[in-house]
């Protein structure tokens, strides 16, 4: 990466309950507005989170699913919202974050990411991931067990069937046989794959098979080093050249001056914990400068693209303050 490319920048839509600080479901209307703004200042891509339902499960219960006993968290269902989305933006790439390939049938999986790629003119980023909050597979019936083994089985009917439009598998959690895609949608090798993860099994499905690297939130800069390097450290042990590979990270921020009205006291390291929808999340806050040399650290760590969780202000509003932010890294 040269010091004068420029960063990617990402919006993670907020379309679970609570995620507007009401408590409320986050109504469509809403999200369209968001979608539309979001392509107006400047965004380079648009993400939904791609979960059921949230609900308390140590030991992974820790923001955004430090919850209650027995309190349930809903969410929109990604895919339909993604369809809509790209029907109403013309410019802004969009995707999955990232889509839980336990939750639908692999190959036709790669039937809605081609289907999506073509109804929003080739914009499609199809995230992928192995899953990880047990409460939603219970809730909705899916298996739990061996995620990673039916996450990489998954990867080899998705692949196939989107880069080169058929496949014939007989796996042990999956099969599609003499399985084809027609029609196919805009892009000849379908759209860019974008892997998260965090075990070394993952690292090496995601140096081996994705056009980019997802590293999850991070609350600084600094937090993505030890990730990055063992991604590294998996493109050696498959024969890739790290290079080849784009890599992305979340960040949630605040766009709050300190001592403005709405702001929260901040540690030193200028983290502050908002409640949304019950729900704590720790954000980086600050004003615009503040935020746009936050995110310059990132990309000087390594990343090639950003995808924000706006905290505060939410809604509309802060992407209205958001836009200068994008202002600034882009001058």
């Amino acid at each position: 990466m040269t010091e004068t490319k420029r960063l990617r920048l990402g919006l993670l839509l907020p379309i679970g309950v609570g995620a507007l600080g009401d408590g409320q479901p986050v109504r469509w209307a809403d999200i369209r507005e968001m979608a539309r703004l979001a392509e107006t200042i400047g965004l380079d891509t648009l993400l939904a989170p791609d979960h059921l339902l949230f609900r308390r499960s140590p030991p992974t219960n820790v923001p955004p699913v430090d919850m209650p006993e027995g309190k349930t968290r809903g969410i929109w269902e990604a895919w339909t919202i993604l369809s809509a989305v790209a029907a109403a933006t013309s410019r802004i790439h969009l995707g999955p974050f990232v889509a839980c390939t336990s939750f639908r049938n692999p190959a036709l999986l790669a039937k809605m990411a081609d289907t999506l790629d073509e109804v929003s003119g080739g914009r499609l980023v199809l995230g992928l991931g192995a899953g990880w909050h047990e409460p939603e597979y219970q809730a909705f019936g899916y298996p739990f067990d061996h995620r990673v083994s039916r996450f990489e089985e998954a990867l080899g009917i998705i692949l196939p069937l989107l880069r080169h439009g058929r496949v014939d598998v007989q796996g042990r959690y999956y099969e599609a046989r003499a399985c084809e895609l027609a029609p196919r949608g805009p892009r000849p090798g379908g759209p860019p794959i974008l892997i998260g993860g965090q075990g070394p099994r993952m690292l090496r499905l995601a140096a081996r098979h994705a056009d980019i690297y997802d590293a999850d939130f991070q609350l600084t800069a600094g937090d993505l080093a030890a990730r990055l390097a063992a991604l590294d450290q998996a493109c050696a042990d498959v024969g890739r050249d790290p290079r080849s590979l784009a890599r992305s990270s979340g960040a949630r921020i605040a766009l709050a001056e300190p001592g403005e009205a709405g702001a929260r006291p901040a540690g030193a390291d200028g983290v502050a914990v908002y409640d949304l929808g019950g729900v704590g999340f720790a954000a980086r806050q600050g004003g615009v400068e503040v935020i746009a040399a936050h995110l310059r650290a990132f990309q000087a760590a390594g990343v090639d693209h950003v995808t924000l969780t706006l905290v505060h202000p939410p809604g509309p509003r802060g992407l209205d303050r958001l836009a200068a932010v994008v202002e600034a890294l882009r001058g």
